[in-house]
């Protein structure tokens, strides 16, 4: 079989601070972001720092109910998630619920960055939230 994935998207961090964590990674690793957004669906604001082909993502929450609070409130903060590039999300979400494997979105939806994403429970990965990632040009 041929792997689903083409590269690592992003490495999420939930911060209580984002912009304290903005700043963090600008004087310790000299990192600047990228880009910057607010997704109302996931209440969310997050800020992405390039590496390589690839994002650090921080994001914080925007409300009270959203699953990143949630997870702060929870866990404290930390490594929330770990996303993967995919040629076709829809495709690369049906492989996975044929696997029998526990998903959190049933079809893709809008993601951050005119991306289409959809997210496979912890459950199915080993404690790991893992997104997968189309992106969209």
């Amino acid at each position: 079989m041929t792997s689903l994935f083409t590269e690592i998207d992003h490495v999420a961090i939930a911060v209580n601070d984002l912009d304290a964590a903005i700043a963090w990674y600008a004087d310790v690793f000299g990192a600047d972001v990228t880009h910057r957004e607010v997704v109302e669906s996931d209440g969310v604001e997050e800020a992405l720092v390039r590496v390589a082909d690839s994002y650090i993502q921080l994001l914080t929450p925007t409300r009270d109910d959203s699953p990143v609070a949630k997870y702060l409130a929870k866990r404290g903060e930390g490594l929330h998630h770990i996303a993967y590039r995919v040629a076709d999300c829809a495709a690369a979400l049906e492989i996975v619920k044929e696997s029998g494997a526990r998903v959190i979105d049933n079809v893709p939806r809008p993601g951050s960055r005119n991306t289409t994403v959809a997210f496979i429970h912890p459950q199915a990965g080993f404690s790991t939230l893992i997104e997968l990632v189309q992106e969209n040009d």
